[in-house]
């Protein structure tokens, strides 16, 4: 069993998703990332794109999102941005 992070996509107006993933990854300011479990902490500038988002039943979830942040740490991932949604069709 992969070991989980918990998952908390916001936007200004409401939670987008949330829940426990195997991983995440999402384009930042400086290039892409993925985030796994016991990644070390990070606190960067989301890029406006999309955040992919796979559970542990291997379901992908992807956001649109606007420029915001991303903040890991002990296994906890936040995203807030000014606008996002889940994409159409992408579940």
């Amino acid at each position: 069993m992969a070991k989980l992070i918990k998952v908390d996509i916001v936007s200004a107006t409401s939670a987008v998703w949330s829940g426990e993933a195997v991983q995440v990854s999402a384009r930042t300011q400086i290039g892409e990332i993925g985030i796994l479990a016991g990644h070390q902490p990070v606190l960067a500038t989301l890029a406006h794109g999309t955040v992919r988002v796979t559970t542990e039943a291997g379901e992908r979830i992807v956001v649109d999102a606007e420029e915001g942040f991303i903040s890991f740490d002990h296994d906890v991932l936040t995203i807030v941005a000014p606008d996002a949604a889940i994409s159409e069709g992408a579940r």
